[in-house]
């Protein structure tokens, strides 16, 4: 065992750190995503954790070793209710652990630099990015163009399955071959309606329901899902990365893929 001493930072400076960095008191979302520190947790940092969920499984492997765990889908999705059932052993978890939880949902989604859609854009070859996706005056996607010139659609497709490391269900209904692209990851299909009116060939998000392929043959979109959560481990590796570089404390990804 190393005898160097871990790094050790306050909470509250982690905490306003990320604040500030992801903007999340300014970035408009779900007023149930709660964004920012959700549970208190202890004075000092040594340890961290970041997952794509808050979920019972994720917590139990942090418990005892994570001071803080960091996700993007945080508690609150179901609005004010009482602290009964999973959403108690969630808690408690947490709380038995000494585990601090922060969330980080839309602004991390559209984040310019530690962003889902970004990060995925890139990842597949997307670049001379521009924000996509508004909400509320601000932007959670990214769009650009194949770096190299257009592609067949199978050939991106193949691209999109080997970054995600599953197999991609496709939307028809844009055109052949592909050179623009969004990403709206997660469940970013609603957005397929301003991917049409700006002309974007491909739409990449995680799932979408069933009017959404009605409106891709339609309206000449073709959507690609290359899975809700698989979609959206970028964000909070990348903040594992930030907050490790910046801190010099230890972090890891915990990988809990939900099937969907």
């Amino acid at each position: 065992m190393s005898s160097t001493p871990a790094a050790r930072v306050a909470l509250s400076s982690i905490v306003r750190f990320l604040d500030d960095h992801l903007d999340v008191g300014a970035f408009p979302d779900d007023p149930r995503a709660l964004n920012g520190l959700q549970v208190d947790g202890p004075e000092f940092v040594e340890r961290f954790a970041v997952a794509v969920d808050a979920r019972e499984s994720v917590m139990a492997d942090v418990a005892g070793w994570a001071d803080l765990l960091i996700v993007h889908h945080g508690l609150f999705w179901g609005g004010l209710q009482p602290l009964t059932g999973l959403r108690f052993r969630r808690v408690k978890e947490l709380v038995e652990g000494r585990t601090a939880l922060y969330s980080a949902h839309l602004p991390l989604d559209g984040h310019p630099e530690v962003g889902n859609a970004v990060l995925l854009a890139g990842a597949v070859g997307v670049e001379g990015l521009q924000p996509f996706g508004e909400f509320k005056g601000r932007h959670f996607g990214s769009r650009g163009t194949i770096a190299g010139g257009p592609l067949p659609l199978d050939d991106f497709r193949q691209r999109l399955a080997e970054v995600l490391g599953r197999p991609i269900t496709t939307l028809p209904g844009g055109p052949e071959p592909v050179s623009s692209v969004a990403v709206a990851t997660g469940g970013g299909a609603s957005s397929v309606e301003e991917a049409a009116d700006i002309g974007v060939d491909v739409l990449v998000t995680g799932e979408a329901q069933h009017h959404h392929a009605i409106l891709a043959a339609e309206l000449g979109v073709t959507v690609l899902l290359g899975g809700h959560y698989e979609t959206e481990t970028f964000g909070v590796k990348a903040v594992r990365d930030l907050l490790v570089d910046r801190f010099g404390i230890e972090g890891h990804f915990v990988d809990w893929p939900s099937g969907l």
